[in-house]
């Protein structure tokens, strides 16, 4: 058996055993008002950001979760902050929507990441947020021209603060002999995200907004300007609603859910390690990633304790013991030197992807949305939730560059992921056999 099959650990996420953590104080213990001008679903990054942008300027919001503020994603995830690049990247761009659309699209992937930095600073929201970088090293020597190639492209095309590290190079940024190199994005961090949620719930509740949990909404019905929102056990109506429940769209939002590709993505946090065997592995701090389809992420603890190592469950169940295996014996290939270190916490979410690759943001039937962040959502999220809150306040500054694009789903695609295991096998193969 192996180290990780022997392994007891806490199924919960390392971010909430931070004693700062408390989001059930912002969370209202009475019942919703029977009327808002905005009701928002979903009390995670993009919620929250739409809330306080319409809290503040003076709209009544309410905001409904059907589990606790920070269930979700928004508190669970691995804590890297990128500009979130388009899965097609530029080039695919071009091929779909032309080349200056391309390049709008990406210039603002680049915003979303430097929006999020410039709140934390100006709200002075305490989410440990540093921008070390973060390294993507290569696994196949073929894909080193190929990375090189991209990263060359977004340099001259979006002023990309990027460079290429050799095999010889790398352990300058990482403690492994797995890879064949890499690139290094230096504009890139790491936070706390469970801390980055709370900062918002205060900033809300301090803005006006009322926060509900335990409130899952069943349907939204009604004409324009008069929405009924109802829920597992209270109903109000709202003149706009905002629908930012990303991978956990529950089923009764059916045009959502037809939309929505949910995919489980697991972490887990090692015991505490000494300070020099931190530096051993990430000599940087960065952030770390890779070029396999099947992604891994990982990184050292703010308090330079631990690693997380986080990637895509095989499935959507909730299986700790199976990805604690998975990616414990991922994590011990690229750091053989991490074989006998026990993984303490092992946690997933559920995060959402779409058929474009590509987030969307818009309004259908009087209600707004965003969402499908496609497992980067740490900059998207607050920067979509402001951009759709300012879109109800009719200010020009809420257009977004994926405005225009169509929000497609698949002939008989209910919201059930039936494919994705197939897919997780190809790609796994596909990793195995380097293509």
């Amino acid at each position: 058996m192996t180290m990780a099959g022997l392994e007891t650990f806490t199924h919960l996420p390392f971010w909430w055993s931070d004693t700062r953590f408390q989001p059930d104080s912002y969370v209202q213990s009475d019942l919703p008002p029977k009327k808002a001008d905005v009701v928002v679903v979903g009390a995670g990054y993009t919620g929250l950001s739409a809330a306080l942008t319409l809290a503040r300027a003076g709209r009544s919001v309410v905001v409904l979760d059907a589990e606790r503020p920070g269930w979700g994603c928004s508190a669970r995830n691995g804590g890297l902050l990128g500009p979130s690049f388009h899965k097609l990247g530029l080039k695919g761009l071009e091929r779909a929507y032309g080349k200056e659309k391309a390049r709008a699209i990406m210039r603002e992937s680049l915003d979303s990441m430097r929006s999020l930095v410039s709140f934390v600073e100006e709200e002075k929201i305490d989410c440990e947020l540093v921008m070390r970088g973060r390294f993507r090293g290569v696994v196949r020597p073929q894909h080193y021209d190929s990375l090189a190639r991209q990263v060359e492209v977004m340099q001259r095309e979006l002023n990309l603060n990027a460079h290429m590290v050799s095999k010889a190079e790398q352990h300058y940024e990482i403690g492994s002999d797995l890879y064949h190199g890499g690139a290094v994005y230096e504009d890139d961090g790491t936070l706390q995200p469970a801390l980055l949620l709370q900062g918002l719930l205060r900033k809300t509740t301090e803005a006006g907004a009322k926060i509900y949990g335990g409130q899952a909404v069943q349907n939204i019905s009604g004409p324009e300007g008069k929405l009924e929102i109802c829920t597992n056990n209270h109903s109000l109506t709202a003149r706009d609603v905002i629908v930012a429940t990303n991978g956990y769209t529950p089923k009764n939002l059916q045009w959502f859910r037809r939309r929505l590709i949910p995919i489980r993505s697991a972490v887990t946090a090692t015991e505490e390690l000494p300070p020099e065997k931190i530096l051993e592995l990430s000599p940087k701090l960065r952030g770390h990633g890779d070029t396999h389809r099947l992604v891994f992420y990982y990184r050292p603890s703010a308090d330079g304790k631990r690693m997380i190592f986080g990637g895509r469950a095989k499935d959507l169940k909730d299986n700790p013991r199976e990805y604690v295996n998975y990616l414990g014996t991922a994590m011990r290939r690229i750091y053989p030197q991490l074989q006998q270190v026990k993984i303490e916490y092992a946690w997933s979410g559920v995060v959402a992807y779409t058929f474009d690759h590509a987030p969307h943001v818009g309004k259908i039937d009087g209600m707004h949305y965003a969402m499908g962040y496609c497992g980067s959502g740490v900059g998207r999220a607050v920067y979509f939730g402001r951009k759709t809150a300012l879109k109800i306040l009719g200010d020009p500054e809420g257009r977004t560059e994926l405005d225009d694009l169509p929000f497609e789903s698949r002939p008989l695609y209910s919201g059930s992921p039936w494919f994705m295991p197939f897919m997780i096998r190809w790609h796994a193969f596909a990793d195995r056999m380097g293509w």
